[in-house]
């Protein structure tokens, strides 16, 4: 597909093994300056973020989820918060931050690296707070491991859109879906 944006969201998948290999400070910033470009209502920007490279706070945290493993073994950890002091409506801003955490994604695929949006972690969101030294008014919302890609390869598969999108009332599918 010639189409680069287009192309990233169809290409981009989930990684969840990565190479022993440092990313730069560089990469880093690009994939948060994306982030932060997303929309959201007046603009509040209503995130912040946390990067971890320590591997004794990467163990802390791999100890609070489930997918641990790829925390520890990603060289890269972003923490992904909700500001709620500056949040107005709370829908809104999580979407936001959905956008958000979407762009950080593919602006990762188009650099070469691989990543993956952790939320089992938020079952113990206050206990990551704990670990990051994060005020309570940052509400966790995700948890993104960051690397160079295990070459392999990487498939999924999506409803048809006959069966998710419909044309002036529920039911009635639209023309020419799949």
């Amino acid at each position: 597909m010639s189409n680069p944006v287009l192309n990233a969201i169809y290409k981009r998948r989930s990684c969840r093994e990565f190479l022993d290999k440092d990313v730069s400070d560089d990469l880093i910033l690009t994939i948060l300056d994306a982030g932060r470009w997303a929309p959201s209502g007046k603009n509040l920007q209503p995130w912040k973020f946390i990067v971890v490279r320590d591997k004794n706070t990467k163990n802390r945290l791999a100890k609070l989820t489930i997918y641990g493993n790829i925390i520890k073994n990603a060289p890269v950890v972003i923490a992904v918060f909700l500001d709620t002091n500056i949040s107005y409506d709370r829908v809104k801003d999580i979407q936001a931050i959905g956008a958000c955490i979407q762009n950080m994604l593919l602006a990762t695929f188009s650099l070469g690296l691989g990543g993956v949006w952790i939320g089992e972690i938020l079952k113990n969101k206050e206990k990551v707070n704990n670990v990051l030294e994060a005020p309570k008014f940052l509400e966790l919302m995700a948890v993104l491991a960051i690397g160079y890609p295990i070459a392999k390869e990487r498939v999924s598969t999506r409803k048809p859109l006959s069966k998710i999108a419909y044309c002036q009332r529920y039911g009635k599918p639209i023309e020419g879906s799949k």
